[in-house]
């Protein structure tokens, strides 16, 4: 497996793609903030999650990784601590998917 022809397609995409919020009142991101809280507990995670996106809100966007990390998705889970900034649970999925690359890149050097 050529690595770089694998990773090739992905040249032109970010990972995690950020953009500036946009500009809207406390009272408008708490009522978004609430409504994203209301589809998440309700199971609609991706409705929340696009609510979370917009207002920035970090819990939200940390309990949507944590949902995403329980059902192996783990790339989007990291994407989610990412934007919310929180290091303490994006280090060991970094640490893992690190190990992953350095174990596959292993076998191809074996080749």
């Amino acid at each position: 497996m050529d690595f770089e022809s694998v990773f090739d397609r992905f040249r032109d995409q970010g990972l995690i793609k950020k953009v500036a919020p946009p500009s809207m009142d406390g009272a408008q991101k708490a009522a978004l903030n609430r409504k994203g809280n209301e589809l998440f507990n309700r199971g609609d995670v991706e409705g929340a999650r696009r609510i979370f996106l917009t207002t920035g809100y970090s819990d939200g966007l940390i309990r949507v990784g944590d949902r995403y990390s329980a059902e192996g998705k783990s790339i989007e889970a990291l994407r989610m601590y990412y934007l919310a900034g929180d290091k303490k649970k994006a280090e060991p999925l970094i640490a893992r998917m690190s190990a992953l690359i350095q174990k596959l890149m292993g076998e191809e050097e074996e080749k």
